[in-house]
């Protein structure tokens, strides 16, 4: 992976820094906050859709890849992040994405789009080909340097989600986690679940992995998220 044990580096010295405040004080409150970021998305184009990473532009451009189970809310967040309502598809049946979407942003980065784990109404061999599709891509794709894997704020820790995240640990891959539809319930309950999450990961992991937390509906979290990968881009 591209300059791995530096960003591991730059996330650890990060959550330090984020450990020492509240939820309130980066922005989950009850109502919307308007945030000021750094980074204004200008331009956000489609680029290729494929199954191989192979294939994937050849750039050495710094890809930031979205994953996370089905139905988390992943190609909204990635709309109310660009400012872009239709650059990824939003559908009511769960498991639409099921290729490896690039996106170029800004003309500086890539945003990645990958196909959500944990659906099941698909076929064996369906799940098993995304699999190795995934797998391929986050283990061989040199200028990967973030994945953020998506989280569905509603539930308790969820096995799957849980067992993403260790395998991303042990093969060196550097992760953020995203808690999303933070709207649908009240500050209380979703930082209860976030406190779950942690408690679990901390079972394995010494130090956890930068957090965010988001609603697409509110367009809260946003802010955050684009500075954090502006200062990836800064120090790589």
């Amino acid at each position: 992976m591209c300059n791995c044990y530096q960003l591991i580096k730059i996330q650890l010295c990060n959550f330090a820094n984020f450990m020492s405040f509240s939820w309130l004080q980066i922005g989950l409150t009850e109502d919307s906050i308007v945030e000021i970021s750094d980074m204004v998305i200008k331009t956000a184009k489609f680029i290729v859709s494929n199954t191989d990473y192979n294939k994937c532009p050849e750039t050495k451009l710094p890809e930031y890849a979205f994953i996370g189970r089905s139905n988390v809310g992943k190609s909204s967040l990635i709309n109310m992040l660009t400012d872009h309502g239709k650059l990824a598809k939003i559908s009511s049946r769960p498991g639409k994405t099921q290729l490896i979407n690039h996106f170029l942003i800004n003309e500086d980065w890539y945003l990645v789009d990958l196909p959500g784990y944990g659906y099941a109404k698909v076929s064996k061999d369906s799940r098993a080909s995304w699999q190795v599709m995934i797998k391929d891509y986050l283990l061989n794709r040199n200028n990967l340097f973030n994945v953020f894997v998506l989280i569905d704020s509603r539930h308790e820790p969820q096995k799957i989600d849980v067992e993403f995240i260790q395998w991303l640990g042990e093969n060196e891959i550097p992760l953020s986690l995203i808690f999303t539809k933070s709207d649908k319930l009240s500050l209380n309950k979703v930082n209860s679940n976030i406190s779950k999450f942690k408690k679990v990961l901390k079972q394995n992991w010494a130090e956890l992995p930068e957090m965010f937390v988001t609603s697409s509906v509110a367009k809260s979290g946003k802010e955050s998220l684009l500075d954090y990968i502006d200062e990836i881009n800064n120090n790589a």
